[in-house]
């Protein structure tokens, strides 16, 4: 946000923040919610209308008004010609909790979590935070397909995501309402799209980057501990940690070519055993990089050590995977003998 704008929130302390009247949605219920954790807005007045009059009197104006004017924080995403994304790495088209998120998102964080304004964590937890929550409502806003060029009729339908959820909450079509009511409403919409969000942000503080440590550390060192591949293409845990989450983004952050990519990751479980997890080709995918042996899968204990000729084996998943030995030491023979086959 630039100085010109910060000055003019926080002269406004008990400013008014406007957006549209009648049905609401998603994006305008969060983008309200995230706009009053700034200190300088957190007092302020929420006005819905369609009235010019009234919109220009908005110290802030999200969702409404057919303009996107930063400088003089007007924030619409409906007129033409409109095609702001969160940044060159995204497609999806803003809604107004993108806009909202992509411009204040940083000192919204830093209000939440009582951070500095220079705190390196809050690049990778805005951007977290737009890819794991914001960008899904900004494109449901905006009607775009999860998979657009899918023909086929959808097995079953989904509708208890946070948009369908808001959009509920809504009167029914036969219900009368005034406009004190549909405002009420509003509120209770935004505060419950509010506090999913900061849930998450405070999940994304005390468990994502403590992960994302790990998984640095990790890397750095999948080639010096003893037994390491010297390609480094096993990475050990000596504990149970989300790693999929960051390791292919900190793959490319850390620059790893493709001949020292990763593809087995140790830890151990909650019943004392280690296992040997495939690294998949992305965080969303099944199909893994290199799964574990065919002749391995679906097999279990003695036969699995007779034919893998690794004593004390547990298992291997039908699919590959994943697996599990009763030592450190033989989940580490598992993956390398994994690694030649």
């Amino acid at each position: 946000m630039s100085v010109a704008k910060r000055l003019k929130l926080e002269s406004d302390n008990n400013g008014i923040i406007v957006t549209h009247s009648g049905t609401f949605h998603a994006d305008d219920a969060l983008a309200v919610n995230l706009l009053q954790k700034l200190p300088s807005l957190s007092k302020a007045e929420i006005v819905r209308t369609r009235d010019p009059a009234k919109i220009a009197q908005g110290t802030i104006v999200v969702d409404v008004g057919a303009e996107y004017v930063p400088e003089t924080n007007r924030y619409d995403h409906h007129q033409r010609g409109f095609n702001e994304t969160f940044d060159a790495d995204h497609k999806i088209k803003l809604s107004s909790a993108g806009l909202v998120w992509k411009h204040f998102g940083q000192d919204i964080l830093a209000a939440h979590l009582n951070f500095g304004t220079g705190d390196e964590r809050l690049a990778l937890l805005h951007k977290k935070m737009y890819d794991d929550f914001i960008e899904a409502i900004d494109a449901i806003d905006n009607g775009i397909a999860l998979y657009p060029d899918c023909k086929e009729e959808p097995n079953y339908k989904s509708r208890t995501d946070l948009s369908s959820r808001v959009g509920y909450m809504n009167p029914r079509w036969n219900q009368p309402f005034d406009e004190d009511d549909l405002l009420a409403r509003f509120r209770r919409a935004s505060a419950m799209a509010g506090t999913e969000f900061f849930d998450r942000v405070d999940d994304a503080l005390y468990a994502w980057l403590p992960a994302r440590d790990l998984v640095v550390d990790a890397l750095n060192t999948r080639k010096s501990f003893q037994g390491a591949d010297p390609h480094g293409r096993i990475v050990l845990f000596d504990g149970a940690v989300g790693w999929k989450g960051h390791i292919f983004d900190l793959e490319k952050a850390m620059k790893i070519t493709d001949d020292e990519r990763p593809l087995y990751v140790l830890y151990p479980d909650e019943a004392g055993k280690w296992r040997v997890q495939a690294v998949p080709v992305s965080n969303e995918s099944f199909e893994s990089r290199k799964a574990l042996p065919e002749a391995w899968r679906g097999l279990r204990d003695e036969q699995l050590s007779e034919v893998s000729g690794i004593p004390e084996c547990v298992f291997v998943h039908q699919s590959g995977f994943i697996g599990a030995h009763a030592t450190k030491q033989g989940a580490l023979e598992m993956a390398t003998k994994a690694l030649q086959l």
